[in-house]
């Protein structure tokens, strides 16, 4: 019979964090796959765990898995644990579930701190609809396409940072989204805790001045619906209405459907575009 694979969460940073199923699920199976052992050894030892652990980590994630789905198949149960939080967001555990899943193995997660829905719930920011976009990429070209794509975001946005690349990020966040509000999260259960409740221009200027320790989550207000109406009349009002018409027709729309869209873009009557259609 196949083990089980179970993602288990551990504290991002207050050991009371921990669950009773997470130290019992811990000391129960046959093997923990551990993010940093030198780091998880510290947790296990806190709680008293005995169990093995091996090592799994991003630079492992590929072939290490494809080794821990064979000990699954043959009936070991084992656990995986990151450094902090839970494991396959923004951490090792996302491959190991996709092989696990194709070889029938059964997936449990046990819940538990998970940094990033910490900082939303406690960032002052709307919470029904939010993108999570871990750690912005370091390729220049790639982080330009992110950013762009973030710029036009409606939901809440949030991205982790560590705090010697904060600044920049806040910068280029800045200008690039616009002076959004933002709240920034810092050594989110520690002792240090912190909720900086401020705009992306005030963090940028207040962390130039303040330099910034710990861990940090920044979390921003995505773009609003009056900001979406008046960006896209400024691009409608940079066209005539005929050019506005044949863009819809270039893209397949009839004449008439083409109109109907422009009145709706502009926010007038359909008869006013109407006579415009004719000129087409």
């Amino acid at each position: 019979m196949a083990g089980t694979l179970y993602l288990v969460a551990t504290p991002i940073g207050n050991l009371e964090d921990m669950t009773y199923r997470a130290v019992r699920i811990l000391g129960e199976v046959d093997l923990i796959a551990a993010e940093d052992t030198r780091n998880s050894i510290k947790l296990l030892n806190h709680f008293d765990i005995k169990t093995p652990m091996t090592s799994y980590h991003e630079h492992n994630k590929y072939e290490k898995a494809e080794e821990l789905v064979a000990k699954l198949a043959a009936g070991t149960d084992i656990a995986v644990i990151t450094d902090a939080g839970t494991p396959g967001i923004s951490d090792p555990g996302e491959e190991l579930v996709k092989l696990s899943y194709e070889a029938g193995i059964k997936v449990v997660p046990v819940p538990g701190a998970c940094a990033a829905i910490n900082a939303l719930v406690a960032s002052g920011l709307p919470t029904r609809r939010f993108a999570f976009e871990a750690f912005l990429p370091s390729d220049k070209k790639e982080r330009k396409l992110v950013l762009d794509e973030l710029s036009k975001e409606t939901r809440t946005i949030i991205i982790y940072e560590a705090p010697h690349r904060l600044v920049k990020t806040l910068g280029e966040l800045s200008e690039c989204l616009g002076d959004r509000d933002a709240t920034v999260c810092r050594e989110l259960t520690k002792k240090h805790e912190t909720f900086f409740k401020t705009t992306l221009r005030e963090a940028h200027s207040y962390y130039e001045a303040n330099e910034p320790k710990g861990e940090c989550i920044i979390v921003i207000k995505g773009l609003s619906r009056e900001a979406i109406i008046e960006e896209n009349r400024k691009q409608w009002d940079a066209m005539t209405i005929p050019e506005h018409i044949k863009m819809y027709m270039e893209k397949g729309m009839d004449k008439k459907e083409a109109t109907k869209q422009v009145a709706k873009d502009r926010g007038v009557p359909k008869r006013d575009i109407y006579e415009y259609s004719k000129e087409i």
